[in-house]
């Protein structure tokens, strides 16, 4: 389907004053760019490694807004076409865009707002959902063999063990540097009939991959319920799901999800998520691992390398045993004394 993208050239200073009024208008989906650095509290709460290179800040923003392109009338992208601006329903563009400019007017009253010129240009509604499908082929790492449901095993590879991920919306398919740092470091560590705590489980590819290497069991946790509901398929698609428990919550901070891991009861755990949190996680694992447990921890950029092992240094309770990487990704796994 096709859709009109509209953009309205604004200030900083006007931007939560402009969203409003496109939500009294029934307009919903906004998107808003501007050049405003992040805070550290941003930061901290988003576990952003790297931050993006913006240009000054000019105080300058624009907030854009998308109606149907096609012969769907306007208000299908309104609440049911229900507007409370005049009580009546947007039934096309040039309506929709009367009203905006009405809105803006009010804006421009109490607040510099700019120049408010809306900026018009055509866009595809895309399958984000789907199109990651035709980049995902069957490929080996170490003794796996890592492909989709829709693609059989390729000649060559049947001694393989076989892990079938489909992540939908969550992250794990094996691609990423972080994830095959993981599977490498769980080929060396793991012994079979232990207990593995997957944190940030995400698709559920480690802690499958734990299991199909003799793992007694497995617990992931994770944030996002869609990676959980993902993660709970892939378990059923390879045959793990009676030995892999998968629960929603934040294991730092959510009791139920912490009473769940127990006190050292895991043999070994496995973190694939971001440096921050890899440094937040060094207080809370250790509870959870039996005396000489290992811990595997990937999703560290290499700029952040010195920040996790400065924070390895402040919790006596962890013994480093290898510093691995690949292309700019690092790993590190620790023993828990």
């Amino acid at each position: 389907m096709k859709w009109k993208k509209f953009t309205i050239e604004t200030t900083t200073a006007a931007v939560d004053f402009i969203s409003q009024e496109l939500s009294d208008l029934g307009i919903e989906g906004i998107e808003i760019e501007d050049n405003v650095p992040l805070s550290d509290s941003d930061t901290k709460g988003m576990f952003i490694d790297i931050l993006p290179e913006l240009p000054p800040d000019d105080g300058s923003a624009r907030v854009s807004f998308y109606l149907p392109g096609d012969q769907e009338t306007a208000d299908t992208a309104l609440n049911g076409g229900d507007a409370p601006h005049a009580g009546c329903q947007l039934t096309d563009h040039d309506q929709v865009l009367e009203q905006v400019r009405a809105a803006l007017e009010e804006v421009k009253g109490f607040v510099d707002a700019g120049s408010c010129r809306i900026r018009e240009e055509e866009t595809q509604d895309a399958d984000w959902m789907n199109n990651w499908k035709e980049f995902f082929h069957p490929f080996t790492v170490g003794r796996f063999l890592i492909k989709p449901t829709w693609e059989e095993i390729p000649a060559g590879a049947e001694d393989k063990i076989c892990l079938t991920i489909d992540p939908g919306t969550a992250f794990g398919t094996g691609t990423h540097e972080t994830t095959q740092l993981c599977i490498s470091q769980l080929e060396k560590y793991l012994q079979a009939g232990q207990r593995v705590l997957d944190v940030g489980t995400g698709s559920g590819i480690l802690a499958i991959a734990a299991l199909k290497l003799g793992a007694r069991e497995a617990l992931g946790t994770e944030l996002d319920e869609y990676a959980v509901e993902a993660a709970r398929e892939n378990g059923e698609q390879n045959g793990v799901a009676d030995r892999f428990l998968v629960a929603t919550g934040n294991i730092l901070e959510d009791p139920a999800v912490q009473e769940l891991a127990g006190e050292e009861s895991f043999d070994l755990a496995v973190s694939n998520i971001l440096a921050p949190v890899i440094v937040l996680l060094q207080g809370e694992i250790g509870r959870h691992l039996k005396p000489g447990g290992v811990w595997i921890s990937s999703g560290i950029i290499q700029e952040k390398e010195e920040e996790v092992r400065e924070g390895f240094r402040r919790h006596p309770e962890w013994e480093i045993l290898d510093v691995t990487r690949q292309g700019e990704w690092v790993s590190f796994t620790a023993r828990k004394k």
